[in-house]
């Protein structure tokens, strides 16, 4: 009688089914859900950035010849003091306006969000009115505020037996005056940011802080600035580009000496430069130029601040 031994029988499995086919619909469906946002994209932003890179290349006369002139442009632009007194000047303004904002934004969506407060939906909806206020109505009541003869700051100070400050024709004064006015400005808008992510953190885990026995100040330093970390990133990168690029502020508190924002140019921006040689002195391809430094600025700054906020993290060395 003939055995067959269990080591050699064999079981077949089942064949796998097969994969779906994908439609060739399917495939592009995601591709073109995105699209619009690229194709406008490439529209508004890409190809005007390409062109503002050939048109520094040349001696751009709008309503005459363009003659191409290598980097000669760049070369002008380094050794123009007006160029490095515009670079000065957006530095230091960036700088006075972005750090206090940042950190009364932290400061005040840390207290919405915990301390019980009566009306706090209002509270919270009243971080939008600077925001919507124009920028014009802004500058007026700031320039009046702080103006020379007649400013409530200048009124204060008087009262304390100081000399009246010339805010805006000074340097340190109207850079100061702008920095107040972008502050006023975004420091809302900011808060309600950390806000809505502060929304997200479980109340059990500043309840169980609590518990054990922390304080406001360390929930705030050891959960609140750890949970934001990923806004945080985002609002610093996105004032530091707004903060390099201001231009309506500056504008607006020297309105009798508009481009050169002064006598002196003690508040003229990289942007308020730009359009004086721009739409003012009609040197396109100089102004190009300026644009190509200016885009440059920001990409640096934007990586310099996205590199240090990324390396800031609870723990680390």
């Amino acid at each position: 009688m003939t055995t067959i031994s269990p080591a050699r029988a064999t079981i077949t499995p089942p064949p796998a089914p097969a994969a779906p086919r994908r439609r060739l619909t399917d495939i592009l469906a995601p591709y073109a859900y995105i699209a619009p946002f690229f194709a406008i994209f490439a529209v508004f932003g890409l190809i005007p950035l390409l062109f503002t890179f050939y048109v520094a290349l040349f001696d751009w006369n709008p309503i005459g010849d363009h003659v191409f002139i290598g980097w000669d442009n760049f070369t002008r632009l380094f050794g123009d003091v007006r160029f490095w007194n515009a670079v000065r000047n957006t530095i230091s303004i960036w700088f006075l306006s972005n750090v206090p904002q940042l950190a009364f934004a932290l400061l005040l969506a840390h207290l919405l969000n915990h301390v019980r407060l009566r009306f706090a939906v209002f509270f919270r909806m009243s971080m939008l009115v600077p925001y919507i206020t124009s920028v014009a109505a802004t500058a007026i009541v700031f320039s009046q505020i702080f103006d020379r003869d007649y400013g409530l700051l200048n009124w204060l100070i008087g009262l304390f037996g100081f000399e009246h400050i010339d805010f805006v024709q000074s340097v340190w004064g109207s850079h100061v005056l702008i920095a107040v006015m972008v502050t006023w400005r975004w420091t809302g808008y900011t808060t309600l940011l950390y806000l809505a992510s502060l929304q997200a953190v479980p109340r059990g885990i500043y309840e169980a802080a609590a518990v054990d026995g922390a304080g406001t100040w360390r929930q705030f330093l050891h959960i609140t600035i750890p949970s934001l970390r990923p806004v945080i990133v985002f609002t610093i990168v996105t004032s530091t580009i707004y903060g390099l690029q201001i231009f309506t502020e500056p504008l607006l508190v020297s309105r009798t000496t508009l481009n050169t924002c002064g006598a002196v140019r003690q508040c003229q921006t990289l942007t308020l430069f730009l359009y004086e040689q721009g739409f003012g002195q009609f040197e396109f391809g100089y102004a190009s130029a300026i644009g190509v430094a200016l885009f440059l600025m920001v990409v640096v700054f934007a990586g310099i601040n996205f590199y240090l906020s990324t390396r800031i993290r609870p723990g680390r060395p």
